[in-house]
């Protein structure tokens, strides 16, 4: 009998001791975060860009692809004006490549690029996303050439400033600029390199693109 007592005392210390352990372990896992994401794409479809954008359109569709359901997504198409083609999931193939196939056809008319009006929006659609608890992140995709009417352009002088305006608001902003010529991402690099740090900026051109998105998932915290 008392041998019994004494067996059953050492196994309820025994049980006791392991659920400790159990407990202390669960408390010390670090459980990660898990923050939304809002990517804000900005895509060059004027005239002296469409030979490139075929795999410009796949890459943006392999970006998506291994974005979470949950996050957000906007496309804005940039040629003689910049405006909204698709907002929602990025788990919605169809739906992007539908958006993409109907507004970024070929037009000869459109030869000009706004990209500075494109970033105007971009920058816009982060603010209000960040208020809606979102991980805000712009990827630019295209030649970054300044083409077309001035006033919608990209001013190389005052971009650092406004990007600088928007930190403000939203710190963790991580920016992409992909598929543009050596020379324009140098000079990316040049001019927002000092405002976004080597973290949170990210360049590629059309050889090394395919690394780009691990380092973007890390720019956003995943």
């Amino acid at each position: 009998m008392n041998k019994r007592l004494i067996t059953i005392g050492f196994l309820i210390l025994f049980i006791a001791i392991i659920g400790k352990l159990i407990f202390f372990a669960a408390k010390n896992i670090k459980v990660d975060d898990f923050h939304k994401a809002a990517v804000i794409f900005v895509i060059d479809s004027s005239a002296s860009n469409q030979k490139n954008l075929p795999d410009q359109i796949r890459y943006t569709k392999s970006l998506c692809s291994i974005l979470d359901p949950e996050d957000e997504i906007k496309i804005l198409k940039v040629s003689e004006s910049s405006y909204l083609i698709y907002e929602g999931s990025p788990s919605n193939s169809k739906g992007i490549t539908k958006a993409v196939e109907a507004f970024t056809q070929y037009n000869s008319k459109d030869y000009g690029t706004a990209y500075g009006e494109g970033l105007k929006k971009a920058f816009e659609h982060c603010l209000t996303m960040k208020k809606e608890g979102y991980v805000p992140a712009i990827v630019v995709i295209g030649d970054l050439e300044n083409e077309g009417a001035i006033e919608k352009q990209i001013n190389w002088n005052t971009l650092p400033e406004n990007v600088r305006g928007v930190k403000e608001y939203i710190p963790e902003i991580a920016m992409m600029f992909v598929y543009a010529h050596p020379e324009k991402l140098d000079l990316v690099k040049t001019k927002l390199n000092p405002v976004l740090g080597e973290k949170k900026l990210i360049i590629a051109n059309k050889t090394n693109v395919d690394k780009a998105n691990r380092r973007f998932l890390e720019a956003i915290g995943r």
